[in-house]
């Protein structure tokens, strides 16, 4: 792998190439767009794709075809409509079929549930489609209601996507249905829980115990889901989680994994309830026999390592010995997670021996795939920074240039965790490069990381040719505070880093730089002073250049200001430079 290239996916197109983490993302989603939009138009425009010019033809690889085939009213059209997501006709010919009096079958009207409960009511889209076509040819293996409230979970309430409207369609052809069965209560909870209505849900569980019904796994798996937006207290949300558990085995329905990580998620919620019972979940699973994912562990990290009082390393050292052995496949939306997560706790513990530790499981078989764009950028981030804390700076700088850009971009934080690595270290040479790294990354404008990099430049004096390259990196940086294009305002220079590039062009020997460019028009100019340690680094900058007049004019400019070195500066100059008598 080459370690300067980046992500396979940009590689195409030489103009998309990204310069940093927010490119990255943006070029990534609007490949993801571009598919969308070609797969609106097709679906918009089904008329322009009817043909078939491809000889031979592979049906696999032509656009699916989109436009219903069966004509009139019929049980059959209507099935065909529900087969291709089309809910608002669905719901239109279904109502026509009604009002003529032609019966609708039970085991059709439940899949029209299926898909208002899966859509929340709303009209289909592609990519709800490829998501949510499980669902509705596989009606007992539902996945929509994990993915749903994964988001749900995420943005810390049940907000995404459409709302359970009152009395919508679902709820509407289920009030007329002349019968139901278990399905039809079924899809109506996983529905409800998906779009936000848990109350409902609760409800129409009751309703489901009182038809003397009997509730799938994965209804069960929802309701587990849906706990903690029925009650507040920590208590009562286990409580009711323990309800819904005894439920289970009073009717006979074996638990699977998703009802464990479900159990685990609402733990997350529990504050210390969820500490002590969590490790009663993970031995129930053990006695059933149910192997973890990586939800599982991601949830369980959660739950131990939240907050300040982080508990000691046992937990996570026995997670990565599972982890290691094994190489996962997806079983839960939120398994992608994992390994964002424990490089996060390897970071709360600064335990770098862990984080070698989660890496090579990282890299074991495919577990690498559950780190998506953005979670790959996380994890790596994370790492570096730890890697920047705890190791020697030659590791540092060879992870470094292994990781940049191939495996992530570096943020801002990484940077300033690489600078202050590089200061511990006693290694400022490498900052000219970092500083090309931050124009790359297009950070030169961070007012942070400026005044970091700064500061560690002109702090000592330091051999010539570094000081050379220091001036130059300078240089860049007041071109940088010049520069003043269309879409980008002046950045304004502060004292501090005006002192700075000062100091930077006098130990180079660029008196002129130094004088003309920033003190004289700058330190006035905004209303600054320049200390002490300024004024002497440029007066010795002018003696080495054996340049008078600038030492006059400084003394003009210390005077102007009214500033206490005055005297001094003018007793230096009269001693260390030859005056005439005008200069005098």
């Amino acid at each position: 792998q080459d370690p300067t290239a980046a992500h396979y996916m940009f590689q195409d197109d030489p103009f998309l190439m990204p310069r940093n983490a927010a490119n990255s993302r943006l070029f990534s989603l609007s490949k993801e767009s571009g598919r969308s939009a070609a797969k609106y138009i097709i679906k918009q425009f089904p008329q322009y794709f009817d043909k078939t010019f491809a000889d031979p033809n592979v049906p696999c690889l032509m656009p699916e075809a989109l436009t219903p085939q069966i004509e009139g009213m019929s049980e059959e059209a209507l099935k065909e409509r529900i087969h291709l997501r089309m809910v608002k006709d669905s719901v239109d010919l279904f109502d026509q079929l009604i009002q003529a009096g032609t019966p609708v079958s039970l085991e059709t009207t439940n899949s029209l549930l299926d898909l208002l409960c899966f859509y929340g009511d709303g009209e289909s889209t592609r990519g709800k489609e490829e998501e949510g076509k499980e669902d509705l040819e596989e009606p007992g293996v539902n996945t929509s209601e994990q993915k749903a409230s994964k988001r749900q979970f995420q943005r810390g309430s049940q907000s995404f996507g459409s709302r359970w409207r009152e009395n919508n369609n679902a709820e509407r052809i289920f009030k007329i249905m002349p019968e139901r069965n278990a399905h039809s209560y079924c899809t109506m909870i996983r529905g409800m829980v998906k779009h936000g209505a848990s109350a409902k849900a609760y409800d129409m569980y009751i309703a489901l115990l009182n038809e003397r019904h009997k509730a799938d796994v994965h209804t069960f798996n929802a309701l587990i889901t849906a706990v903690p937006y029925l009650k507040e207290r920590f208590l009562e949300r286990w409580e009711l989680a323990k309800v819904f558990l005894n439920h289970m085995a009073q009717q006979e329905v074996q638990p699977n994994l998703l009802t464990f990580n479900a159990l685990l998620k609402i733990l997350r919620r529990c504050g210390g309830v969820g500490r002590s019972m969590s490790l009663l979940v993970i031995k129930e699973m053990e006695a059933l026999d149910i192997e973890p994912s990586l939800a599982t562990y991601d949830h369980l990290l959660f739950i131990f390592y939240r907050g300040v009082d982080l508990c000691p390393s046992g937990i996570i050292s026995e997670v990565l010995d599972d982890v290691e052995k094994r190489s996962f496949t997806p079983q839960d939306p939120d398994d992608a997670n994992f390994f964002a997560t424990a490089m996060q706790v390897c970071c709360d513990l600064k335990d770098i021996k862990l984080a070698y530790r989660l890496n090579k499981a990282m890299e074991k078989g495919d577990n690498w795939k559950f780190l998506d764009m953005d979670r790959l950028n996380v994890y790596w981030s994370k790492f570096f920074s730890l890697l920047c804390m705890m190791e020697q700076i030659d590791v540092v700088l060879k992870w470094y240039k292994e990781m940049s850009p191939s495996l992530f971009y570096p943020t801002p934080k990484n940077i300033l965790d690489l600078l202050q690595a590089l200061d511990a270290a006693n290694h400022l040479e490498a900052i000219p490069a970092v500083w090309e790294d931050m124009k790359q990354l297009g950070f030169s404008r961070r007012h942070d990381l400026l005044e970091e990099l700064l500061s560690l430049m002109s702090r000592e004096q330091h051999p010539v040719e570094i000081q050379l390259a220091f001036a130059k990196c300078a240089e860049d940086i007041k071109a940088v505070h010049e520069q003043t294009g269309r879409e980008q305002a002046p950045l304004e220079w502060t004292g501090s880093a005006l002192g700075h590039v000062t100091l930077l062009f006098s130990r180079a020997g660029r008196t002129q730089d130094a004088w003309y460019v920033n003190m004289m028009e700058h330190f006035q100019r905004i209303n600054r002073i320049p200390t002490d340690r300024v004024m002497d680094e440029f007066l010795n900058c002018a003696k080495q250049t054996n340049c008078p007049d600038e030492a006059i004019k400084l003394v003009k400019l210390a005077a102007s200001l009214g500033l206490p070195s005055t005297e001094r500066l003018k007793s230096r100059t009269e001693k260390e430079f030859e005056l005439s008598e005008k200069q005098k």
